[in-house]
């Protein structure tokens, strides 16, 4: 028997005493807590589940399987929101019978499902004709209008003879700085640029090998600098500092002899006396000049070389000098 039981009965023998409200909740939780006691005193301990359990416990619920998600595409789907980006070929995406791979003689290529080869190999399912006129439109308002009269690649080279190319970088790693992304390539044709004969000769000793004397095109390539704009502003410096140092005249080269002389001039050399004296033997009025192709053939045998053409073309100018047939 309860506290409270027992409480109430003496209460109800003598009438005299009166319980207040606070007692009263009192008596109740100390009831509750006799209640939960007992019930913990003889809870049992099931290890091992009963023959019931284990039935109800076996019964699995299968889901039905969903049919393939190629068969319930709709025809006129908006394919860049289906595949909006690249990716690897996923087989219930696609609504393509696609197959790729090689087995066994006389029989077909694997179909797309589970089929590794479709998945090494980059596709470009992303770039369909929608999705890029979409991007296109997309892109338009951050675009301005070409500017006049720069319709013809002739104009361009006019109007900016400096071409820069560089290179821009997108990867997932650690450091977003790619060491590639650095370097920095500066094109310049020597035509665009103002030289006379002796700082044309010097300006192309400096840059040696960066001359392609077949495009006449300057290439000048700058990465010591750990920043591309470095390396820009590196490479204009080069290109500035060649192309006013080949204007200046050192000392030395005042005295520079015929014997010095790293090529071949018609112009400075006993051959255009001799010539000369060959032309005017026996004449007594006006004195001949050497014609210009023969002296450009003579100095094109000996800076280039003995060769089928230039001998040719060196026997024909001879013939033409002298007259003959």
């Amino acid at each position: 028997m309860s506290q409270l039981t027992r409480f109430l009965e003496r209460n109800l023998q003598n009438p005299s005493l009166r319980l207040s409200a606070i007692q009263i909740r009192h008596l109740s939780s100390q009831a509750e807590e006799e209640k939960s006691f007992d019930d913990e005193e003889f809870r049992v301990l099931n290890l091992r589940p009963t023959q019931v359990q284990r039935q109800q416990r076996r019964v699995y619920k299968k889901d039905e399987p969903q049919p393939p998600r190629t068969k319930v595409m709709p025809v006129d789907q908006d394919w860049p929101n289906v595949w909006p980006g690249p990716r690897t070929f996923h087989p219930a995406s696609v609504p393509l019978p696609l197959r790729q791979g090689f087995t066994e003689k006389n029989a077909p290529p694997p179909s797309k499902y589970g089929n590794a080869e479709l998945m090494k190999i980059p596709n470009f399912l992303h770039l369909t004709p929608p999705a890029i006129n979409r991007q296109c439109e997309a892109l338009k308002k951050f675009c301005t209008p070409w500017p006049k009269n720069l319709e013809t690649a002739e104009k361009w080279e006019k109007h900016f003879p400096v071409e820069i190319v560089k290179s821009d970088y997108c990867h997932a790693l650690p450091s977003v700085r790619q060491p590639e992304a650095r370097k920095v390539s500066l094109k310049i044709k020597l035509s665009n640029l103002k030289f006379d004969k002796h700082s044309k000769d010097k300006f192309l000793r400096l840059v040696g090998d960066r001359y392609n004397h077949e495009n006449d095109v300057l290439t000048i390539q700058t990465d010591r600098c750990p920043t591309k704009k470095q390396n820009y502003d590196y490479a204009q410096y080069l290109l500035t500092a060649c192309y006013y140092e080949s204007f200046e005249v050192e000392d030395w080269e005042a005295t520079k002899s015929l014997a010095d002389m790293e090529v071949y001039e018609f112009e400075h050399n006993k051959s255009k006396i001799s010539t000369e004296a060959i032309l005017n033997w026996g004449s007594s009025g006006d004195k001949k000049k050497v014609d210009p192709g023969f002296a450009k053939s003579v100095e094109t045998l000996i800076n280039e070389g003995e060769n089928e053409y230039n001998l040719k073309k060196y026997k024909e100018e001879s013939k033409k000098l002298l007259g003959l047939k």
